[in-house]
């Protein structure tokens, strides 16, 4: 015989005693298979719910490492990727640095040799007017001296 076949004769057993017995005493029993099948009950339900929160706290546990391992080695790829930008971003500079010096280089030594032409454009003592070189009035044009619009050659002359 296995479980079920006991229980179901216990549950025979357990109704024809029932239907012989006194009121008085199925009350009392009532009242006593009523307490034990509600502590029978909690206990069930509270061991499964313990079951189910502890297979809880253990899957959560495990996707916890899972995802502390998935951050940290993000992390570490973050990490290197941000090294390896602000390296290029060194370089770039670096460049922009030496394009920098060397455009000043050429503004500097421009304005040198601008600086030196303007030497040479200061008029020597030799190169200034003197007052025998300064037109006479016997020496500007009179009216009769202008051309007019008479004396311009034309296109087809």
């Amino acid at each position: 015989m296995d479980k079920k076949d006991v229980e179901k004769a216990a549950l025979k057993a357990g109704k024809k005693i029932i239907d012989h017995t006194p009121e008085l005493v199925k009350e009392k029993v009532e009242e006593k298979v009523k307490e034990k099948a509600k502590e029978k009950f909690v206990e069930k339900t509270e061991g499964k719910l313990q079951e189910k929160a502890n297979e809880a706290s253990e899957k959560l546990q495990e996707t916890k490492e899972k995802n502390a391992q998935k951050v940290h080695g993000k992390g570490e790829d973050a990490k290197e990727k941000l090294q390896d930008v602000l390296l290029s971003v060194k370089d770039k500079l670096s460049d922009v640095k030496e394009a920098g010096e060397n455009f000043q280089e050429k503004v500097s030594s421009s304005d040198n040799k601008e600086k030196s032409k303007n030497k040479r454009k200061i008029k020597g003592v030799n190169q200034i007017k003197k007052a025998t070189d300064i037109k006479s009035s016997t020496k500007i044009k009179s009216s009769n001296d202008i051309k007019s619009s008479t004396d311009l050659k034309t296109m087809g002359s």
